[in-house]
């Protein structure tokens, strides 16, 4: 090992400088990166919605609408077909089927000849050729034809429509001119759309949600919608709401469509009102032009989304091509519908199912709290090495400033988001990273007072802790994946960087600080070595762990019952991402807020339950509506109401919105990350050691979730997503430090044969025990500047996982090492000792 390699040395070097190149751009304002030299690296880190603010929105494609519009076309297109033909017929719809009754039953046969063509199928564009069918037409009774619409056509249909809405999505909100959008999407029917520095979340669900599907109908010209009611529809019409509060009879058939147009801008008309310009391609104008010219003086309506926006009267043929569309606009709706006309109509309805909206001010406030908390972690976990271990204590920070450098440029050149729980994942990966150093100084230690020589030891130290270090930095990365592919927003944002953070972490504490001890020994060539400055625990202890292990026993069991009588009787205090419903920071403009008064006056807008708390310092307040079994505009009513009832008195910091179906599905992924993680880690522990291990663990693991999700309901801390990942990254440390004893005892079970298991578990708790305890100090030092200066989103997050570092600690000294005596593990001192053992009969005397 001391003999390093040039070309290794060479690459570390190279790696190390190179990281930390590709951080330095993170560190420019936009003037001096547009004079930084164009081979020099450009990107930056890129920052989440919770530190820049900005607007976050899922939108789900509306299956029902999907249906009413696919069977809205067959219904057409089936009735044209028979009418032309001289069949009879009465079209009925419900749902995804259409039922078509002939009056002449002796013309089913020739009807469902000439209706074949709607049998249609979806080219699912996987394979080339590849297609589902989306409609099925079957014959029942004598005189009815029933088409459906099938469950795989549908499925289909909506994963297209989420295709083509994402362009159309990315060309609206390009047209407002916002910077960096994130759309994206998400599942079969699911888009995801970020948009940073963009905070009106209102306006923005309005661009983005809204169909701006326009069509042009011909009004019914001898009937009004209310004398069609009292007499009856006339075939191939239908009812449409106007603007004004009104309704009208137009025909189904789109005289034109809105997709011909090539323009839209708003305008104002001779009397200064707004007004929508719009301009058509050639065939649309020339279209146009010969509807107008053949229907003068009749009434024309323009319709937007199922809605007639005007119906004016053709006093003339239009030939240029262009018109104009009125209604009760103001400026900005003119041109958010302009913006809509332009980017063209989405192809499916998109409902809001979660919105996030983040303050410019508290995104700068988050930024500047994950700074203060990194710094102050750092700092102390850099002076708490230096006073632990003196030499190799610098060695050891040199590599964690590398560690955390190679983070930040894995996250520019991934242009990765960097979110608040994401910061807080950093500061977790530093109490990671100085427990692989700590876990080989320590053994260097070990070698040295067991006889060898510096060299010796310090070639031993880093060849023996390098598996344990493996094996401890695996389980945690179980855990970041799992994060990963069942979390959503900020949650992954955490799994990110504690994943980068693990590998970063393998990198630099092994390789780096090897690198940095060789050249310190090839150039001080020390006949001594003294690892440690002080010791948390002194050198010689020997604590009697088997001996207290039923004390250790007797507590874990009353804890854990007290943490399970606490969830089933007081409950937790679920945050809206798992009951659905609104949130809303805000924070008073001048002193303190007014619980009390803000209660009373929330409380008159009849909105039902609100609740109202305090919110981290005095003038925060957290304000929280149930979703009342509200539909998606309802529930944003809801929220334009309290905002504008507190809007005189207090800032509005961040809002968010869940819907009850996501709020189930959030929670339902929550608990299946933390049993998928558990199994995981479970069956890797279980192949690297035995089964007795495996069992071992998920024992402690289940402990350690029961009295950290305990922890929840006594403090009632909000129980949200990012607890889920709080739980998870317990599960992870807590493993990290029990893979450790475990690999010590594997090893000592091959070193001292004639042991009992007993004996041998006391011996490798104690030899590992200053590792556990510096371990416990820098991780809690690091949580710690989290709580403190974090900010309270973060501290609501970090709180339990201080928490867990405590209980992981405990946990592994006291349930998942002693378990192991009733699992059946045996040494070979205690197969001597049974065998040795007088045979008992069965009346109990001795043979």
């Amino acid at each position: 090992m001391m003999k390093t390699s040039p070309i290794r040395t060479a690459f570390i070097i190279l790696v190390s400088l190179l990281s930390m190149l590709l951080v330095v751009p993170n560190f420019l304002d936009d003037d001096s990166l547009a004079g930084w030299p164009d081979f020099l690296p450009q990107q930056r880190v890129v920052l989440g919605l919770d530190l820049q603010g900005g607007a976050h929105l899922l939108l789900q494609v509306n299956r029902n609408d999907i249906v009413e519009g696919r069977i809205g076309d067959i219904r057409r297109e089936a009735r044209s077909i028979l009418v032309n033909q001289g069949i009879g017929n009465l079209i009925t719809t419900r749902g995804p089927v259409l039922d078509i009754q002939l009056t002449e039953p002796a013309q089913r046969d020739q009807a469902r000849q000439l209706l074949s063509p709607l049998e249609t199928v979806v080219e699912t564009g996987v394979f080339a050729g590849a297609s589902t069918p989306e409609t099925a037409i079957e014959l029942v009774g004598t005189d009815v034809i029933r088409i459906t619409l099938t469950e795989e056509g549908i499925a289909d249909r909506m994963s297209a429509l989420v295709a083509q809405s994402l362009e159309v999505i990315r060309k609206r909100i390009d047209e407002v001119g916002t910077t960096e959008p994130v759309i994206q999407r998400q599942g079969q029917d699911r888009v995801l759309v970020q948009v940073p520095g963009f905070d009106d979340s209102g306006r923005l669900k309005d661009l983005i949600s809204q169909t701006a599907r326009l069509t042009f109908h011909m009004v019914y010209p001898s009937m009004t919608a209310e004398q069609a009611r009292a007499q009856g529809q006339p075939s191939g019409t239908m009812i449409v709401p106007s603007a004004d509060g009104f309704e009208e009879l137009l025909y189904e058939d789109i005289s034109l469509g809105g997709e011909q147009l090539v323009d839209a801008q708003p305008a104002f008309d001779q009397n200064g009102r707004p007004v929508v310009t719009f301009r058509f391609n050639t065939q649309g104008a020339i279209t146009f032009g010969e509807i107008t010219s053949h229907n003068v003086g009749r009434r024309f309506a323009i319709v937007l989304d199922g809605q007639v926006i005007t119906a004016p009267v053709i006093q003339q043929p239009i030939t240029g091509g262009s018109g104009q569309i009125s209604g009760n606009f103001t400026s900005e709706s003119a041109s958010d519908l302009a913006v809509l006309l332009r980017a063209g109509a989405l192809p499916a309805t998109l409902d809001v199912v979660e919105e996030r909206t983040v303050g410019a001010s508290l995104g700068a406030d988050s930024v500047q709290s994950g700074i203060v908390a990194g710094i102050v972690g750092t700092i102390a976990v850099v002076v708490f090495m230096l006073l632990a271990y003196g030499r190799f204590g610098i060695f050891a920070n040199i590599a964690l400033v590398i560690n955390i450098s190679m983070i930040f440029a894995a996250l520019s050149v991934l242009g990765a988001t960097l979110t608040l729980p994401g910061i807080a994942g950093i500061v977790l990966t530093i109490g990671f990273a100085v427990d692989s150093n700590v876990l080989i100084f320590e053994r260097i230690k070990e070698e040295l007072q067991s006889g060898r020589s510096p060299y010796q030891a310090v070639e031993a130290g880093f060849k023996r802790a390098m598996v344990t270090i493996i094996d401890a930095n695996v389980t945690t990365l179980i855990a970041a994946v799992v994060l990963f592919f069942l979390g959503s927003g900020p949650v992954q944002g955490f799994a990110v960087t504690l994943a980068l953070g693990v590998l970063t972490t393998m990198f630099s504490a092994y390789l780096v600080t090897q690198a940095l001890i060789g050249l310190w020994f090839a150039w001080r060539r020390p006949k001594q070595v003294k690892i440690s400055l002080i010791s948390l625990i002194p050198d010689g202890v020997r604590l009697p762990f088997m001996s207290l292990r039923k004390v250790g026993f007797a507590l874990s069991i009353v804890l854990a019952l007290g943490a399970l009588g606490l969830e089933f009787t007081r409950g937790f205090n679920f945050g809206i991402d798992f009951t659905g419903g609104s949130a809303i920071e805000v924070q008073a403009r001048e002193g303190e807020a007014d619980i009390a008064a803000l209660r009373s006056q929330l409380g008159d807008l009849g909105l039902g339950p609100v609740q109202v708390q305090t919110f981290g310092t005095p003038e925060d307040v957290l304000i929280r509506l149930g979703t009342q079994d509200r539909t998606d505009a309802e529930q944003q009513q809801a929220v334009n109401q309290v905002i504008a009832a507190v809007s005189d008195e207090y800032e509005v910091r961040r809002t968010e919105s869940v819907s009850g179906t996501v709020s189930s599905e959030l929670a339902f992924a929550g608990t299946l990350g933390v049993i998928f993680a558990m199994i995981g880690i479970t069956i890797y522990v279980w192949l690297r050691f035995e089964w007795q291990f495996g069992v071992g663990t998920m024992l402690a693991l289940i402990h350690d979730v029961i009295l950290t999700v305990g922890l929840f309901t006594l403090l009632q801390l909000e129980f949200n997503l990012a607890s889920i990942a709080a739980v998870l990254t317990v599960i992870g440390y807590s493993l990290n430090d029990t893979v450790v004893i475990y690999d010590r005892i594997r090893e000592n079970m091959l070193k001292y044969k004639s042991l009992s298991l007993s004996e041998m578990i006391d011996i490798s708790l104690n030899q590992t025990l200053s590792r556990t305890v510096l371990t416990g100090v820098t991780t809690f030092l690091a949580m710690m500047a989290l709580i403190v200066f974090g900010g309270e989103v973060v501290r609501n997050f970090t709180i339990p996982m201080a928490w867990g570092v405590l209980v992981g600690t405990y946990s592994s000294l006291f349930v998942s090492a002693p378990i192991l005596l009733y699992l059946g593990v045996k040494t070979r001192g205690d197969a001597v000792a049974d065998k040795s053992k007088p045979e008992r009969r069965a009346d109990g005397a001795s043979v």
